[in-house]
């Protein structure tokens, strides 16, 4: 009589665990993706409809803006409904505007579209960072798993600028956003198991207090970009605006049973300097891509497909470059890391900006890009192990929303002024990323960060 032997346990639950990884990782990258195809298109969008530079911050912020503000709840609502439902609906509702976007008659129909698709990023992000914790409860093999999630979302950063180039060269802007329809639903079909599944919690929702956060976020970055702009009576009420909004909201947190932001995530070891690196981090990279892009094309007189090209030397690092990270995070901590990619970012936002000054050559930018590239690949997988690792129980969700949302936070602040320099000084905006990521490595260097418990050389 025949027998069949089964598989071993640990390479059962493995092999379950995969598709479920690679889902949770495509949606992650369907979101980044969705910000660099975009840098690329800005030069056709606006001949398109006509807009502004001031319009094409919009187009980039009204997205992150949205998304920055609403991670503080998103995390919550995912540890309350169940990571793997909140992410599902989020990732179809993400295919569904992104099909909307393609569809916009004019720029302000597009930002408002955008906005739409920062409500369902918020709903995937966190969500994502929740289900991978469920899926890896071992802190060293969670490790591995967030530094696989961050290299297959880090193509994302690798393709989007090429792939959009080519998109934008072959069929216009709009092309950008149907990539993300038949992506949408690979995803929902790889988490439909139940691999992910995650329990409900208990911890309310303060939707006052969310709406506040949102306010004053959108006031500031409007602020910003008036003043960037010129107009120094509209920055003026909108600033006026985001202050009485964050006082209201800060004052709602004190009385709040179900705060947006939980003290006890606030006080975790390393939390504040982690957080500051996060924002830091999407300061500079959101800032270069928006840039960038515009000098390409303005000053070196490159076409879409070819200024693509030219991010190669930045977005390759990010789709191998994490792996390393992963291994380097399991023997020794985070800390190592995210110094050594605070420091890239600080000297390759100095490089692109000197060179910039010095109208020089697309060689003389390879040197600027690469450190970019290697420093974001660096910080980015150590960050957000720590800061899952190190969170109270119950609150990985919470946790990973928290940082996403200072990242984007810092990302629509990055375009904001940095965009101010676009037609005047671009050199100007680089430097100035140099200096907010030397800022944030000298918060590093003077606080502590956690390193997990568990992990122990492999």
């Amino acid at each position: 009589m025949s027998t069949t032997l089964a598989p071993p346990p640990e390479r059962s639950a493995g092999a379950r665990r995969r598709p479920a990884l690679l889902g949770i990782s495509l949606g992650y990258f369907m979101v980044l993706l969705d910000t660099t195809v975009l840098s690329v298109a800005e030069p056709d969008l606006a001949r398109s409809l006509h807009g502004t530079v001031a319009g094409l911050q919009w187009t980039v912020t009204g997205y992150t803006v949205v998304l920055g503000a609403l991670l503080l709840s998103a995390g919550a609502v995912a540890d309350r409904h169940g990571a793997h439902r909140v992410f599902r609906a989020g990732v179809a509702a993400f295919g569904i505007g992104s099909l909307l976007c393609a569809l916009a008659p004019d720029l302000w129909t597009l930002v408002a579209l955008r906005a739409v698709l920062g409500v369902a990023a918020a709903a995937c992000v966190p969500a994502s960072m929740a289900m991978i914790t469920r899926l890896y409860p071992e802190p060293a093999e969670r490790a591995r798993a967030v530094a696989a999630w961050a290299a297959t979302s880090g193509a994302a950063l690798a393709a989007g600028p090429l792939a959009g180039g080519a998109l934008v060269g072959a069929a216009g802007w709009r092309a950008v956003f149907l990539v993300n329809v038949p992506l949408a639903a690979l995803v929902l079909l790889l988490v439909a198991g139940p691999a992910v599944r995650c329990p409900r919690g208990a911890r309310a929702i303060d939707w006052p207090a969310q709406l506040l956060a949102c306010a004053a976020a959108g006031l500031l970055t409007d602020a910003l970009i008036a003043l960037g702009a010129g107009a120094a009576a509209h920055a003026s009420w909108s600033a006026a605006g985001a202050a009485v909004a964050g006082t209201a909201f800060a004052l709602r947190e004190r009385r709040s049973a179900a705060p947006v932001l939980l003290p006890a995530v606030l006080r975790t070891v390393g939390m504040p300097p982690a957080l500051l690196a996060g924002a830091a981090v999407n300061f500079a990279i959101t800032g270069v891509l928006f840039v960038l892009p515009l000098f390409l094309q303005r000053a070196l007189h490159l076409g879409a497909f070819a200024t693509g090209l030219a991010f190669l030397p930045m977005t390759l690092p990010f789709a191998f470059n994490p792996l390393l990270t992963g291994r380097i995070v399991a023997r020794t901590g985070p800390r190592p890391p995210v110094l050594a990619g605070l420091a890239l970012l600080a000297a390759g936002g100095a490089a692109l900006g000197a060179a910039m000054h010095a109208g020089a050559s697309y060689p003389w930018l390879v040197a600027g890009l690469l450190a970019t590239g290697f420093g974001v690949s660096f910080a980015l997988p150590a960050l957000a192990t720590m800061v899952v690792t190190a969170a109270p129980a119950g609150t990985a969700g919470a946790a990973g929303g928290l940082l996403n949302a200072v990242r984007q936070l810092g990302a629509a602040l990055g375009v904001a002024v940095m965009g101010a320099f676009a037609d005047g000084a671009p050199s100007g905006a680089l430097i100035v990323a140099a200096g907010v990521c030397a800022a944030a490595l000298a918060a590093v260097l003077a606080g502590r960060i956690r390193r997990p418990a568990a992990a122990a050389p492999r």
